[in-house]
């Protein structure tokens, strides 16, 4: 069953999708500018911090995932484990934050 879920995945190409995204293109669409500039007007004009906050949190990852850094982490097939550290890290203090803000604390 788990290599029919692999399979699946692996047919979407949704990995590949993700790493090809033009941001730039992205972001000057109308078609996705205008609605995301809602959503952040409505959440601002309600108050949303929370969900502010958590969509920020999600393009931070999104950018910080496209950067050289990231693109460094495997040479040559192989881990490198003293980058891959500081990333474990840094996503431990951000899991911890999200959870913090749902669990933690209400508005």
């Amino acid at each position: 069953m788990w290599n029919t879920i692999v399979e699946w995945f692996d047919s979407t190409h949704l990995v590949q999708q993700i790493i090809e995204v033009d941001y730039v293109g992205l972001f000057t669409n109308p078609w996705f500018l205008v609605p995301f500039c809602i959503l952040i007007a409505y959440l601002i004009y309600r108050q949303s911090w929370k969900d502010l906050v958590i969509i920020t949190i999600l393009l931070a990852v999104w950018w910080v995932s496209g950067t050289e850094y990231m693109n460094s982490l495997i040479v040559d097939g192989e881990l490198q484990i003293s980058k891959i550290l500081p990333v474990a890290f840094g996503g431990a203090v951000v899991l911890g934050f999200v959870i913090y803000l749902f669990f933690g604390r209400s508005d």
